[in-house]
């Protein structure tokens, strides 16, 4: 009786001190988040906390003690907090609560407590900036009160006043398609996803009735150890991920449980930076006419798209280190959906110059980028543009000129990383020479400009921009009809790359 007291005792003062360490892990994320962050948690918890007490909440400590007391989360189970600090994009608080970015992503679709609702509601509000609020703030006059709101705090607004709800989003698509058509996406994938689950509701293993005569196969406590098994078995993968393991040499892969989409995201914070290098005078070799062109169609149409663009002119050896340095380590990566690189100097098959005359390679510049190198753009499309020959010199009519020096033939692939998510677009194929009119541009980046300008407006993905380039130049000639040009991309790219329609879309057509 003695020992069964003590044992009592002792899992008592276990659990106690469990308790207390995972109130320290609470305090530690507490600490770490900002107002901005709590607000966005407490419009997250919307549905999982009486609204009285929702309104009491002053800090996230508040939040999680409510969370606690509904058993919401718990030290056994934090995995709730874990989805929505994933959702407000706060990752590496992830480490308090034992879980890794990647962890949280599998388990998502067999834990997730968020509404598809919630999500887009939260999307929504991270789209919208000061002069889409004051707008959308206009509009509904005559439907919220004359106090000042938050992107988070006038939807919770519109929801609370049954304005819209999960079945009905007429207003939001009224209101953004005059205020933010770039949002309408967002809203067209929830109405999408929510009417293919009214056409396959989920079953109900538990209340499901069999049609008589048959047997039931699995009841809903086989049910649930399955998906006990099933999420077990992810964490043992992503554990030999991270940290190797003996018995297969370290290939266990976690299977991905998140849904997959047949596109990049494009809806964070910003579209992403693109670089322009653009080399015309060199010290050892010809000058560029024609380039400045070039250069300023990428940066109006890239800024167009919602990119922030950089411009280089004549670009030494060092100077380009240092410009791979900064933006292989630029923290705005981590929010930007897409990166863009370009390059307009001479070039050999897999290799450009420097203003200097210095040879270098295209993949040694790519590589700056990988997931390893740059995890800011890890699983996110990272495009480079090279209007540089890949052939030797030819000489031509007075205003169509060569970008080339002499050129070894080696695989196009070899040029681009083996990492995912990378498409290089040359200006022609290996072993030929691109051309550039010395007052109007190269072929190639004229062309390219003009069919972002044209197809992005009609959602059309990247690589069909770049075939539609590929037909356009293939079909243009020099003066006396001689001279031909063949682009050629190469990428591995996993996902569609459709660039959002700019708001401003007719104004380049």
């Amino acid at each position: 009786m003695m020992a069964t007291s003590q044992d009592q005792s002792l899992g008592s003062s276990s659990d106690e001190n469990c308790q207390l360490r995972f109130r320290e892990k609470l305090l530690a994320i507490d600490l770490e988040l900002k107002f901005q962050d709590v607000e966005s948690l407490k419009f997250l918890c919307i549905g999982f906390i009486p609204q009285n007490k929702m309104e009491k909440c002053r800090s996230a400590l508040h939040l999680f003690d409510y969370l606690m007391t509904g058993e919401i989360i718990s030290v056994k189970d934090p995995f709730f907090l874990a989805e929505l600090l994933y959702t407000i994009k706060q990752n590496y608080l992830l480490r308090h609560l034992g879980y890794t970015k990647k962890q949280v992503e599998c388990l998502l679709p067999i834990r997730g407590k968020l509404s598809p609702f919630r999500k887009l509601l939260y999307e929504l509000s991270e789209g919208i900036d000061e002069e889409n609020l004051k707008d959308i703030i206009f509009l509904l006059a005559d439907k919220i009160p004359k106090v000042s709101m938050s992107p988070l705090s006038l939807l919770a607004y519109l929801e609370k006043n049954t304005e819209i709800d999960e079945d009905n989003v007429i207003l939001l698509e009224k209101v953004f398609k005059k205020v933010a058509p770039f949002l309408l996406r967002k809203i067209e994938n929830y109405k999408r996803e929510k009417a293919a689950q009214e056409v396959t509701p989920p079953v109900d293993k538990e209340t499901e009735s069999l049609p008589q005569g048959q047997e039931e196969i699995f009841t809903p406590s086989d049910i649930k150890r399955f998906r006990g098994a099933l999420t077990e078995g992810l964490w043992q993968n992503e554990h030999s991920m991270n940290h190797g393991n003996e018995a297969t040499n370290g290939a266990l892969i976690p299977v991905s449980m998140e849904t997959e989409t047949i596109m990049y995201r494009m809806d964070r914070k910003h579209r992403g930076h693109c670089i322009i290098i653009n080399n015309h005078s060199f010290t050892s070799l010809k000058d560029r006419p024609g380039t400045h062109r070039d250069a300023e169609c990428l940066k109006l149409v890239f800024e167009w798209l919602g990119f922030t663009a950089h411009k280089y002119d004549d670009v030494t050896k060092g100077v380009m280190d240092k410009i791979l340095q900064e933006y292989k380590s630029h923290p705005g990566h981590a929010d930007g959906d897409c990166f863009v690189f370009c390059i307009l100097t001479h070039g050999e098959f897999g290799a450009v110059y420097s203003s200097d005359g210095v040879l270098i390679p295209i993949r040694s510049i790519m590589r700056h980028f990988t997931a390893q190198q740059c995890p800011g753009l890890a699983h996110k499309p990272k495009l480079f543009f090279i209007q540089a020959c890949q052939g030797p010199e030819v000489q031509t009519s007075v205003l169509t000129e060569a970008d080339a020096q002499n050129s070894k033939h080696l695989s196009l692939m070899d040029s681009v990383p083996t990492e995912a998510d990378f498409l290089l677009g040359l200006a022609t194929v290996p072993g030929y020479m691109s051309f550039r009119h010395i007052r109007d541009g190269s072929w190639y980046i004229q062309s390219l400009c003009n069919h972002l300008k044209k197809l992005v407006p009609r959602q059309e993905d990247i690589l069909s921009i770049l075939t539609a380039v590929n037909n356009d130049v293939s079909q243009q000639v020099n003066s006396d009809g001689t001279l031909r040009q063949m682009p050629q991309p190469a990428f591995t790219l996993r996902r569609k790359l459709v660039f959002p329609v700019p708001q401003n879309a007719l104004l380049l057509l």
